[in-house]
């Protein structure tokens, strides 16, 4: 079902926004192709916290409050100290031959960040990624793979169950968390008509019914998911099921989103009229920020 709800602007001029969070009272983002995070406080005010030179993507936070950044281009995990001292928590070059993407960080300092697994912007074949953990000391390992363009993740409330978009299989995908950090027990957690399969990208794309990129998970865990391709963003329910919906007045495409404000239940969805032309550099200021408020707040992880 669709909703009404009324959506509001919060900032624009970004170059293309990922990896939103609510963190400590503000709005974080990477604004990716600017090469910068950023944060946004309430009124809409930008500050400029950090510079990556290789595209910032992924965001989270370590149990002492260290920043880690996901450094796309020489596929690094970055970390920013509450100092602001920033050095290489991990280096996954070794274990992965395109950028990394998205990551989510559990309570107990595990990061997960995917790799959709070939150079999208540069029109390369459509491939399968991986989904790789880090430990809390920064070392990395294969956690999945065989994913097709791992995207956003989320954690469950109850901190057990991973969940992974597959952008272009029109599906999330489900593993258990282990104490140690370890996946386990893959399982479809929603698959939203079909899987388009291996095909070249825009026959996937063309034939795909959702395109799961950014996430965040309530308190009921429901899971919101920008889905770009339909320029919309939707609630799904642990069931598999679409229960809401919300389309972008402006007709813009929603690439990521975060739940929070004070109470938990703002959502601000993070959009751009073309990811292609963001990426390549035909538009450079293009990218906005809008707000819009939902009924369950903010749960789980991010």
């Amino acid at each position: 079902m669709t909703t009404t709800r009324p959506v509001q602007l919060l900032a624009s001029g970004g170059h293309y926004f990922e990896g939103a969070r609510w963190h400590d009272g503000r709005w974080w983002v990477s604004d990716i192709y600017a090469q910068k995070v950023c944060t946004y406080d309430t009124a809409g005010n930008r500050t400029e916290v950090m510079h990556v030179p290789n595209n910032p993507s992924g965001l989270g936070w370590l149990p002492d409050g260290s920043l880690l950044v996901v450094s796309m281009h020489d596929r690094k995990i970055l970390r920013r100290s509450p100092d602001g001292e920033v050095s290489v928590h991990s280096d996954l070059s070794q274990l992965c031959a395109h950028d990394l993407n998205d990551m989510v960080v559990t309570a107990s300092g595990h990061a997960y960040v995917g790799t959709i697994g070939f150079a999208i912007a540069e029109g390369d074949e459509l491939r399968p990624g991986a989904v790789y953990r880090v430990d809390p000391d920064g070392t990395p390992s294969v956690a999945a793979d065989d994913l097709i363009c791992p995207n956003g993740m989320v954690i469950t409330n109850d901190g057990r169950t991973l969940i992974v978009a597959e952008s272009f299989s029109s599906r999330l995908t489900a593993f258990t968390i282990g104490d140690d950090g370890t996946l386990s027990g893959q399982r479809v957690w929603a698959q939203i008509g079909e899987d388009p399969g291996l095909v070249p990208l825009p026959e996937a794309m063309a034939k795909a019914e959702l395109w799961p990129d950014g996430c965040a998970i309530d308190a009921e865990d429901h899971v919101w998911v920008a889905d770009a391709g339909h320029k919309r963003i939707v609630r799904i329910d642990p069931a598999g099921a679409i229960v809401d919906e919300i389309r972008d007045g402006d007709e813009l495409g929603i690439y990521a989103c975060a739940l929070g404000g004070e109470d938990g239940r703002t959502l601000l969805l993070c959009s751009v009229p073309d990811f292609f032309a963001a990426a390549t550099g035909v538009d450079t200021d293009k990218a906005v920020l809008k707000t819009t408020t939902v009924d369950v707040p903010h749960g789980g992880r991010p």
